[in-house]
């Protein structure tokens, strides 16, 4: 399968034009919910840009210190199979600067996007917790486009099957053990509709529940559903990352949603202070200039 293709001196990446489709896929939907609450959409587009340094960053480091087994070399010295950015008891540094090589985790991004947009909230005096809300449709979004970028490189496939939808993996991209199998779930295309999925969701409760969500409810459902996809699906993953003998992604994501789940129950627990309007009254009151109520709907 091809992967790209070469323009002058570069070779462009399908992976990499699909990653940016998707962020800009989901930058274009959070400017359509930053018209209805009566900001101005450019703020989304100047924010976009600390998100892509902070996401790209904090999946980079998520990868590096959590490879999984497929990607570990053998350490002669000790006689084991090790993380590669760290054999030989020295610190590849231009190693785990290469990105273009290869190897994101989407748990490090939202971690690492969530922190730029702490920044950016407070440089800017806006309110973190609402930006928030307004940035976990469209990161659900721009996940469901960007994990088809997975399918260019045949990567992020699951167990073997024979269903009818099942994906051909070529031979030198299929993991140790599995050269004579030729087909697996399409474990991307799963998490791609489930995250589609999560955006609907998340659209729908902060326009149906307006003026009676607080601020970072809809992060916290974001923080439940995609934690639970992840959870799920890494059921049928063969080359889950182990830390320590435990499958890491799948455990942190088990414990990321029980957490956010509580703590949406207690922010909502009966005695539990009045909700705030989701929707900034400047809304309703200031609309953004050519845009009516009905376009920005």
């Amino acid at each position: 399968m091809i992967d790209g293709f070469q323009l002058g001196p570069l070779y462009v990446r399908f992976y990499g034009i699909i990653l940016m489709s998707g962020a800009l896929v989901g930058g274009w939907l959070a400017t359509r919910e930053v018209k209805r609450r009566g900001y101005d959409p450019e703020i989304v587009w100047d924010l976009l840009i600390y998100l892509i340094i902070g996401g790209v960053i904090g999946a980079r480091l998520w990868h590096v210190f959590t490879p999984s087994p497929s990607a570990l070399v053998y350490d002669p010295i000790l006689d084991k199979m090790v993380n590669p950015y760290f054999a030989g008891g020295t610190v590849r540094f231009l190693d785990i600067l290469s990105i273009w090589k290869g190897g994101l985790g989407i748990p490090g991004a939202v971690i690492g996007g969530a922190i730029a947009l702490y920044i950016y909230s407070r440089q800017n005096k806006l309110d973190f917790l609402e930006w928030a809300d307004i940035a976990a449709p469209s990161l659900a979004l721009g996940q469901a486009v960007g994990r088809f970028g997975n399918f260019f490189n045949q990567e992020l496939y699951g167990a073997p099957t024979n269903l009818p939808w099942k994906l051909f993996v070529d031979p030198q991209h299929r993991l140790p053990g599995f050269a004579s199998v030729e087909y697996y779930h399409p474990l991307f295309a799963y998490e791609a509709l489930l995250n589609f999925a999560n955006m609907l969701l998340l659209m729908w409760v902060t326009r149906e529940y307006a003026g009676r969500t607080k601020k970072g409810d809809i992060l916290l459902i974001y923080l439940v559903f995609y934690p639970l996809v992840r959870f799920s699906l890494d059921f049928l993953r063969l080359d889950a990352s182990m830390v320590g003998g435990i499958n890491i992604n799948q455990t942190i994501m088990g414990v990321i949603a029980l957490l956010a789940l509580g703590t949406l129950i207690w922010r909502h627990r009966p005695g539990a202070p009045e909700s705030a309007a989701e929707v900034s009254p400047a809304a309703t009151s200031a609309p953004v200039e050519g845009d009516s109520a009905e376009e920005v709907e």
